[in-house]
């Protein structure tokens, strides 16, 4: 009589378990990153033996904020923190498009996803390295530039 419950918890726990072990196999994930900013050096354009062209460029992004005790209502110093990401295009029509029109200061939008990697620098040394990988770059005017 007490065994017979016992088995059919057993079976849904067996039966929970391998759901949830085919579920991780199927689950969706997201890597998305969205980027406005300056270019800070024209792009180059690179290619590794066996492997398809690469254009890359760097791409600097501000964070702002204003010290002091009561940031809505008083004057504080305003602080600026520029972070600079390095970006790789690898898709054919825009790693073109990027190396011809990607210039120096211009402003643009980036998306695309994040990528880890290593590498080995001239002195032999392995190096981490955080690229983003575009897949979408919009060129936005550039009103300061367009009046000189």
């Amino acid at each position: 009589m007490f065994r017979r419950p016992v088995l059919q918890v057993f079976h849904q726990f067996v039966r929970h378990e391998s759901e949830i072990a085919s579920s991780l196999v199927l689950e969706r994930s997201l890597n998305r990153v969205q980027l406005l900013g300056r270019v800070g050096q024209d792009p180059v354009m690179r290619q590794v033996e066996g492997k398809n062209p690469v254009t890359i460029f760097s791409l600097a992004t501000n964070e702002m904020w204003k010290s002091g005790e009561n940031e809505a209502y008083q004057m504080g110093d305003v602080s600026q923190k520029t972070t600079w990401h390095r970006i790789s295009v690898f898709r054919p029509g825009l790693r073109d498009v990027a190396y011809q029109y990607v210039k120096k200061g211009s402003r643009i939008y980036v998306e695309g996803k994040v990528d880890y990697g290593e590498y080995t620098d001239k002195n032999n040394v392995r190096r981490q390295a955080t690229t983003i990988i575009a897949d979408n770059i919009i060129f936005l005017s550039d009103q300061t530039k367009e009046k000189a």
